[in-house]
Formats: C-alpha cells, structure tokens, sequence
C-alpha cells in the first residue's frame, strides 16, 4: 500500500535543519522502548550515537539558487553498535548541501549493540526504506525531485545502503535508490546482482580488511557482469573509516568531489 502525504506530515519549521521522526505513530517493533538515546564524544571532539529507538532523519537543504533537486540519505557506520554520525553523517551532508544536493542523515535502529532486540535485515533495513518513503512523500515540502533520491552509507551503513539496493522488489511501494555510493561498505552475503538495479559509486582503501579492499573491487566486477553502471575509486595507502574530515589529507580527501562529478556525468546536477 503506498502511504499518502499526509501520513508524514512534519511542521515546517523542521525543514531548516532540525531532525524529525520518520515514524509518526512510532517505529515498529520498538513497542515499549522509551529509553534516551545515548551520546557520548569521541577523543577527537567527534559524536558517537547509541541506544536509538525512534530513528530521525536531518536534512541538510542548499540554498534555493543552487538546489539541484537531488538528494542523498546519508547513513553513518558504527558497526550496527552505534553511529559515527559526524565524519560518516552531518559532515558529508553540510557538504553535498552547500554545493546543491541536499543531504539527510539517518539514524536508525542498531542490531549490534548490547542487548539488541533488532535485527540488520529487519529494524535496520525497514528504518532506510521508511526514509525513502518519507522523503519522496514530502518531496515537495524539500524541494525535491523524487526521482533523484539516492542512499549513501560508510561500512555499516554501507551494507544498508547495498540492502536497500537489493531489496525494493520486496517492498508494495517505491522505496527503490535512484543511486547507491558505498564507502568501505560491510558487503551483504549473496547477492543477487540485476541490471536494473541502482547504479554504484564505490570507494574503499587499499589497506582496509580484505573483505572489504578486495571484496568491493570483486563487487564492482560483479555488478558489470550483471550489467550494472558502477565506478570504483580505491586509494593507496589508506585504510577504514576515514569518512569526511576537515583534516584528511591527501588524494582520499577529494573522494567526495569524485562522487559529486559522479552524479553530475548523470545528469543529477541539473536544477
């Protein structure tokens, strides 16, 4: 059943930069789980979140001169334990915003963490394809072309973002990606490639555990086997999680760049 309008109706004065609920009524399969979410920093100054029972989106708008009307859900990794949420999250979607794509981070339910009742391919997965629901409902609202809403995740929230590019044919509405960018994603297990499915951009470094520094370059070959368009950028002497930090330097800071040209060879950059 495809869920109206209506039924993700939000004030707008969320619409500046202030997180919102994705479920309205609240999330299934959190029944009873009222407790406060987690916050803790990091050595480097950076927010870690954890215990999350009500997942939120936060959008990053541009200015209306710049929009593009191409968005992107940005998914922070954390091992399905918790969220990095800044250098895997806001700081990725302040970016894309500022040069015309508007970006909202996720924070979803955690399979991992100490007493977990969720599950990745249930709680998890049905948290992403709730925030493609809800934003192409409101696509008006943010100034969005429904059509261009793509997901993007780092290493945990890489293997959402690869699930939910696996799984819409499951889903009774349209919670398919326009685009998947997998940065060091965890990789799901069999997968079955087509080559209707989202095209791929895909970065990783070459130094990271070699499930991931070979397994995404295997990945790549397999989606161009099946068909599929994808672009790979792995770079030399790095490792995992390096995100997007202000201090990174090097060839691998300008990964975001390579994937903003990515979406522009798409044709996703048009006002």
């Amino acid at each position: 059943m495809r869920l109206s309008h209506a039924a993700f109706f939000f004030p707008l004065a969320l619409l500046a930069a202030d997180e919102f609920a994705i479920w309205p009524d609240g999330a299934p399969g959190s029944e009873g789980r009222s407790g406060a979410e987690s916050v803790r920093t990091a050595p480097n100054g950076e927010r870690v979140v954890s215990n999350i029972h009500n997942p939120t989106l936060t959008p990053y708008l541009p200015e209306k001169s710049k929009a593009t009307g191409t968005a992107v859900i940005v998914i922070p990794g954390g091992g399905h334990r918790e969220l990095w949420s800044d250098h895997e999250g806001h700081n990725v979607a302040r970016w894309l915003a500022e040069r015309g794509v508007a970006g909202f981070v996720l924070k979803h339910r955690l399979s991992r963490e100490k007493g977990s009742t969720y599950a990745i391919e249930k709680e998890s997965l049905a948290d992403t394809q709730q925030a493609i629901r809800v934003l192409r409902a409101r696509a008006a609202d943010f100034s969005l072309n429904p059509a261009n809403l793509g997901v993007m995740g780092f290493s945990a929230g890489g293997e959402l973002a690869a699930l939910a590019s696996l799984r819409y044919a499951a889903s009774a509405d349209d919670v398919k990606p326009a685009f998947q960018a997998l940065i060091y994603p965890a990789i799901p297990r069999d997968a079955t490639l087509a080559k209707d499915m989202p095209p791929a951009f895909l970065v990783c470094g070459e130094n990271d555990r070699q499930n991931i520094s070979q397994g995404l370059p295997e990945l790549y070959l397999a989606m161009k086997r099946a068909g599929m368009s994808a672009e790979l950028h792995v770079y030399a002497g790095v490792g995992h999680g390096f995100g997007f930090r202000a201090t990174t330097q090097g060839p691998v800071a300008q990964w975001p760049q390579r994937f903003l040209e990515w979406l522009g060879t798409r044709g996703l950059l048009r006002p």
